[in-house]
């Protein structure tokens, strides 16, 4: 039996602790990129396919690389998929005091000439906005601390020097944009920790638990957008207590959608199996919160409501994709919604999609 998979997500993760102009950081910021893409990509953990996961690390993060990994993200990552991007390593305070805006450091950026060698906010929003996927996460771990050797600048030994980090600013432009959201390491005026020896930084540690199924405390099969947050801004402060809060900046997001499986999709005895005495509107219901999971934006979501034989035009519109589930099934159930849709329909081709959704499964069963 092949392992559950999520095609859907894709991801480019960026390290760099090595640069060739710029004060060093320490080697946990590669491990931070490495172990995120290998968890991703991870049948045990969030079922990522391997091709849709880039990873850029130091000498390969310059900053043609990454604008051109970005468009290439932009280009395979279709409408209905989930994009990740993460960025481990250097960011600069830029612009006049009330005014400051941030650049992305890349392993190649001159201090000297650092408008025209880092990448500023507004192309990388610009790069942000061209991804098509509905469900875009962006995480930011920078303004790092090694230890006890706290700085809060960025130089280059010649006399030029930055405030190391990311303004507000920045952190609101990078998630502006429809289903669009950002997970950042620590507030602008914090720094990110990473202690002596450590493997990962705290922020990454956090997250990569989080990723591995901590966050999913309801073992639901997905770890969703707003449980991870949460895990991560939990668990962050528990090591640097009064010192460093991750953040969460969101626009125009629907629901707490999934972003990859949690533990390859595992679930508990209790969420996953639907007893053959169910009643018909208990399927009903569950078939419901099954689909709110599977496709947050409603019956439009991945063509679901058209692909089960149904005729869209004759759906009321509603504003998130809960009401719009709750009113098309109960037009289901009345007959209504297209003259080739059924419960049938529908629930097989969810299951096209996510054949290895355990809740999906048991309703298709013989007993059902």
């Amino acid at each position: 039996m092949n392992p559950p998979r999520y095609p859907q997500g894709h991801a480019l993760l960026i390290g760099v602790a090595n640069y060739q102009q710029v004060t060093n950081l320490p080697a946990a910021i590669l491990n931070d990129a490495q172990d995120v893409a290998a968890t991703l990509t991870s049948p045990s953990y969030c079922g990522y396919e391997s091709k849709n996961v880039v990873t850029l690390l130091d000498s390969e993060a310059t900053r043609a690389a990454v604008l051109n990994s970005l468009a290439e993200l932009a280009t395979r990552a279709g409408t209905d998929d989930t994009a990740c991007v993460f960025f481990s390593g250097h960011g600069a305070v830029v612009g006049p005091h009330g005014a400051e805006d941030s650049v992305l450091v890349t392993v190649d950026t001159n201090l000297a000439d650092i408008e025209k060698t880092s990448i500023s906010s507004d192309e990388f929003a610009q790069a942000l906005s061209q991804i098509k996927a509905k469900r875009v996460l962006v995480f930011i771990d920078a303004c790092h601390a090694g230890g006890a050797a706290i700085s809060k600048t960025l130089t280059d030994g010649k006399g030029h020097e930055f405030k190391s980090g990311y303004s507000s600013n920045t952190f609101a432009k990078l998630a502006t944009g429809s289903g669009r959201a950002l997970m950042a390491s620590c507030r602008a005026s914090e720094v990110s920790t990473v202690f002596s020896r450590a493997r990962n930084s705290v922020f990454t540690t956090a997250l990569l638990a989080g990723l591995k199924g901590a966050a999913d405390k309801s073992n639901s099969g997905f770890i969703k957008l707003f449980d991870l947050f949460n895990y991560v801004a939990e668990e962050v402060p528990k090591q640097i207590p009064d010192g460093q809060h991750p953040i969460f900046k969101a626009d125009n997001l629907e629901g707490n959608f999934a972003i990859a499986l949690s533990q390859g999709g595992k679930k508990s005895a209790a969420s996953s199996l639907i007893e053959s005495s169910a009643s018909p509107e208990d399927l009903w219901v569950t078939l419901e919160l099954a689909l709110i999971e599977l496709y947050p934006f409603g019956p439009r979501d991945q063509e679901i409501w058209s692909r089960a034989g149904g005729d869209l035009s004759r759906l009321e519109f509603h504003s998130t994709g809960r009401a719009a589930w709750h009113s098309a099934l109960r037009k289901l159930k009345q007959g209504g919604g297209g003259r080739s849709i059924n419960f049938l329909t529908l629930l097989r081709i969810a299951l096209e999609d996510f054949s290895n959704h355990p809740t999906l499964a048991a309703m298709n069963s013989p007993g059902n």
